[in-house]
């Protein structure tokens, strides 16, 4: 894999709104995001977080500003953002092997004409750099949902990013292959230097791990760190105290 040199600097976002039908969803959100750093991003079902995804993503109008800027103070343009959605929807009976299945995203080559070796070798690297080359041969439909989840994490790393997104990417992983993935995201922070973006429920990943929180309450956000917010009055509003054993939150 290509070693990532990282230019980007500082991901911020102005008075950045989006409306569907006259109703706000989110609304004047003003955040500013390091690379380097693990936001998380909080909030209960239908607060706007996946709004607020989308509209970093760029898949859904706004408001408002987001700009990218490089460690010069000069606009960054070229941005490479990776995803990795809460779950795959694919036919589970598909005789797709993971490795065909990169090749298929490196090339446009048709898979049932075996692979070139370019393609191979640049899915293999993928593999190895995500800790899942044993799982190259294996069908994707014969995957554990923390097999599955890292694979996609290998695959929204090329090109590697200089944002990643990740939506709820945990959601359905037992603790075993929950810290298994997020040990691998926490090793890229520090490999790759990129800004990495969470969207969780998991309020022990936010204390132990996230340098910065974003609270996402009635389409309006606040950021902080973990323990300003984790331990704040509008947490316990949001979420109840039923979150919080001996003032820490879990």
């Amino acid at each position: 894999m290509q070693i990532h040199k990282c230019g980007l600097d500082i991901i911020r976002l102005e008075n950045v709104g989006v409306s569907r039908f006259g109703h706000d969803i989110i609304k004047d959100v003003n955040l500013t995001l390091k690379c380097g750093g693990i936001t998380a991003v909080i909030g209960v079902n239908g607060a706007g977080k996946t709004t607020l995804i989308r509209t970093l993503l760029g898949d859904i109008k706004y408001k408002g500003k987001i700009s990218f800027t490089d460690h010069n103070g000069r606009p960054s343009r070229d941005i490479k953002i990776g995803y990795v959605p809460q779950q795959l929807s694919f036919d589970k009976s598909t005789p797709t092997s993971v490795l065909d299945l990169l090749c298929a995203v490196k090339s446009k080559y048709p898979a049932f004409l075996g692979h070139r070796r370019r393609d191979k070798t640049a899915a293999m690297d993928l593999l190895n750099a995500s800790g899942c080359a044993e799982l190259a041969g294996r069908r994707i439909g014969e995957l554990s949902g923390g097999e599955l989840q890292r694979i996609m994490l290998a695959m929204a790393l090329d090109p590697v990013p200089d944002l990643l997104i990740l939506d709820e990417p945990v959601s359905s992983l037992d603790i075993n292959a929950v810290q298994e993935f997020y040990t691998r995201v926490f090793d890229l922070r520090q490999s790759y230097h990129m800004a990495i973006i969470i969207v969780t429920h998991d309020f022990k990943l936010v204390s132990d791990y996230a340098d910065n929180v974003v609270m996402i309450d009635g389409g309006r956000a606040v950021i902080g760190s973990p323990e300003d917010i984790l331990m704040s009055a509008d947490f316990k509003r949001v979420f109840g105290a039923a979150y919080f054993t001996g003032g820490a939150a879990h």
